[in-house]
């Protein structure tokens, strides 16, 4: 069962412009009282590794919790709803601190109080 705050490994196919693509590794944010409903949606973050400073960005410090190989970034700028399909696989979890973060940042992406 997929956990809030998971770093998923998905597939989000080809990009167009400056979103993200391909195989890469993702923040779950959905809400866990909706996962545990088994949605066939499911909303993620996008991770990269090439960290930008953006004040739409959050840096995740690699560790053994989360599975990333390097310190990398959420794009909260790039928050999309994907088919739970996509999910490749799971790394790691972020852990609370992380998860509330990237939150807080995508609340201010989306100007919601």
């Amino acid at each position: 069962m997929p956990t809030s705050g998971d770093i998923v490994e998905l597939d989000l196919g080809a990009p167009t412009g400056q979103e993200a693509g391909f195989r890469r590794p993702a923040v779950l944010v959905t809400a866990q009282e909706l996962l545990d409903q088994n949605p066939s949606v499911i909303q993620v973050v996008p991770i990269t590794s090439s960290i930008r400073g953006f004040g739409s960005e959050v840096v995740i410090e690699a560790d053994t919790a989360n599975g990333l190989d390097q310190d990398s970034a959420a794009q909260c700028h790039q928050i999309r709803a994907v088919s739970a399909a996509r999910v490749v696989t799971v790394r790691g979890n972020v852990g609370a601190a992380d998860l509330h973060r990237i939150r807080e940042t995508i609340a201010l992406v989306l100007d919601i109080p």
